[in-house]
């Protein structure tokens, strides 16, 4: 079966990448988050078409996630997908972009301000872990995965503030692509493993180097994010010099699909604004 998750194939630094693209114009980058059978698509399937209307939307499966399969001999870590997002700009001949990351993508826009900041226009922000915090029950939920049918159902309906919103058709897509690619190991290169009876420390991007980032960000978060608290998002806030949060009340973890409008006219008022300053 040929699944909607897998759009072009592009090399990017030489590794085999899986990537939508659609539109024209500034170059917008859209970074999946993690977790089991995770892919570009199935974080921005409803947005790319929208933002494409206005910009040239890139949304890529990063090395290890979805479609976009590990080399044997690369050890998954924020080297090889900073690395690979370099790669992937380069391949299409992009200068500089707009970086939207959720939740893990977060945290990689965060890490290209510290080593390629020439290549960020500005960013977006949603979910994104940075500074230290307790491990939540779904992070640990997505590093103990088995997969199954089930168990994919209750990890998705974790992540947004209303589980209604988890349809047994988004369940069935995205246990598709987990049982051809669950991306496990990749996962569990970003957490600590669970130990019972302990709390164990989330170790997001260390917050002294969001002391040094000036680029215009805006901070969209869920209230009720069961996966990375709030407090997490007020911090980066504090920390990062040009930037505004938005929380979204009654939201989870999943801002772009459980506020897709208000999420697409925050991204633009960003987008316009930085317009005018570049």
């Amino acid at each position: 079966m040929e699944l909607p998750d897998i759009g072009r194939t592009i090399t990017a630094g030489g590794i085999a990448t899986n990537y939508h693209e659609a539109g024209a114009g500034r170059a917008v980058v859209l970074l999946h988050g993690s977790g089991p059978g995770v892919t570009a698509w199935q974080n921005w399937q409803g947005i790319i078409p929208r933002l494409a209307e206005r910009y040239r939307v890139i949304a890529p499966d990063i090395v290890g996630f979805g479609f976009s399969p590990k080399p044997e001999d690369h050890k998954p870590g924020i080297k090889l997908w900073l690395a690979h997002l370099v790669g992937i700009l380069d391949a299409l001949g992009i200068e500089d972009a707009t970086l939207v990351g959720n939740s893990f993508g977060g945290a990689l826009s965060l890490a290209m301000m510290a080593h390629h900041a020439d290549r960020v226009q500005a960013m977006a922000l949603m979910g994104a872990p940075a500074g230290e915090f307790e491990q939540t029950g779904g992070l640990a939920d997505s590093y103990a995965f088995e997969p199954s049918l089930e168990n994919m159902g209750a990890m998705m309906r974790r992540f947004p503030y209303d589980p209604a919103i988890v349809t047994d058709e988004m369940v069935a897509a995205r246990f598709a692509v987990a049982q051809r690619s669950a991306g496990l190991e990749t996962i569990r290169q970003l957490q600590p493993k669970p130990v019972e009876g302990k709390v164990a420390t989330v170790r997001g991007v260390p917050l002294e180097q969001l002391d040094a980032i000036t680029v215009p960000t805006l901070i969209m978060h869920g209230r009720e994010d069961r996966i990375i608290p709030l407090e997490v998002a007020v911090r980066a806030h504090r920390h990062l010099a040009n930037s505004q949060l938005h929380v979204f009340g009654q939201c989870g973890h999943w801002v772009q699909l459980e506020r897709e409008d208000e999420f697409v006219a925050q991204l633009e008022m960003l987008l316009d604004a930085t317009e005018v300053s570049r």
